[in-house]
């Protein structure tokens, strides 16, 4: 008998060999089933077939509904794995008109952190990527069951495309959120790289500046004997820049490329900060973090 016939197209052999496998797995968790589905390939065609040999004990209104769901739960499991990461490429490559590589890989690398389908960092676990995923993978799930309970033949590909919109509406999302961050990223990097250009344009005003960090966005700006130096005039151009592009409320970047120093130390207790490493970038080599110096301690005691 037989039970189901999936066409894969151009799926290649190491994705077929996925694809059977978690078949074969999805079945051998069957409790008390009377046969095993055989399953069986045609490579020309691509296409997969599963078949019960016709014995006493099996029954298909009995043993049709949990044969099915495994079926759905595997093919669910082969489209996130599998099909994910080209699905995503394809919608980011068509709508958003990402062409250069490294940036699409970029970007679609981002999406799948976002889904639960990878994770930023292997060593640590990720509760909410990981029931994300399930939650996703288990809505596919329940639209191949439904399927399959009506119908011998799945196009897999066609399925995915014209069936799944929930599923496809989700990596949309997904695609949207990665693309405008990737393009804010780029457009920050950028104009780090003009500060920094800026910066090493001018001839440093003061050999060293001390940056006492009080609270959040809020220093104090001081000369080599730890002494606030007196408020200067902002370069207007700069100032612009800043405030536009970072929004930062109490301009210490803008004081600082207007200054141009050729050292600054920056006093903090938080070193992990954005904008101490927002700091690191624009000035390099310039800067060194002191968390706790023995000529900074009174000052951290009295100002934070």
């Amino acid at each position: 008998m037989e039970l189901f016939s999936i066409s894969l197209h151009d799926a290649e052999s190491s994705q077929r060999q996925k694809l059977h496998d978690l078949l074969v797995q999805e079945y051998t968790q069957l409790h008390n089933f009377p046969v095993t589905p055989r399953l069986e390939w045609n490579n020309e065609s691509n296409r997969l077939t599963g078949r019960i040999d016709t014995v006493p004990e099996f029954h298909l209104v009995e043993h049709g509904p949990p044969l099915y769901r495994s079926t759905a739960a595997a093919l669910a499991e082969y489209i996130v794995s599998e099909l994910e990461e080209q699905l995503l490429t394809s919608i980011i490559r068509k709508q958003y008109r990402i062409e250069r590589e490294e940036e699409l890989a970029t970007i679609v690398r981002f999406c799948l952190e976002m889904l639960g389908s990878i994770q930023s960092d292997p060593a640590e676990r990720d509760p909410f990527g990981e029931a994300d995923r399930k939650r996703r993978k288990q809505k596919v799930t329940d639209e191949l069951e439904l399927f399959l309970q009506d119908n011998t033949e799945l196009n897999l590909i066609g399925f995915v495309t014209f069936r799944l919109q929930t599923y496809w509406n989700e990596l949309r999302d997904a695609a949207e959120y990665a693309v405008d961050e990737f393009v804010m990223d780029k457009q920050y990097q950028e104009f780090i790289s003009l500060l920094r250009y800026f910066v090493d344009l001018q001839e440093p005003k003061l050999p060293l500046v001390n940056l006492l960090h009080k609270t959040g966005h809020e220093f104090i700006v001081c000369d080599e004997r730890l002494q606030p130096l007196e408020h200067k005039p902002v370069d207007r151009i700069v100032a612009e820049m800043v405030e536009y592009e970072m929004n930062v409320e109490d301009m210490v970047i803008s004081t600082l490329v207007t200054i141009a120093p050729k050292q600054i130390v920056i006093h903090t207790r938080q070193p992990e900060l954005q904008i101490i490493r927002t700091i690191e970038s624009i000035f390099g080599l310039r800067v060194s973090v002191c968390v706790g110096c023995v000529s900074c301690h009174a000052s951290f005691e009295n100002r934070i």
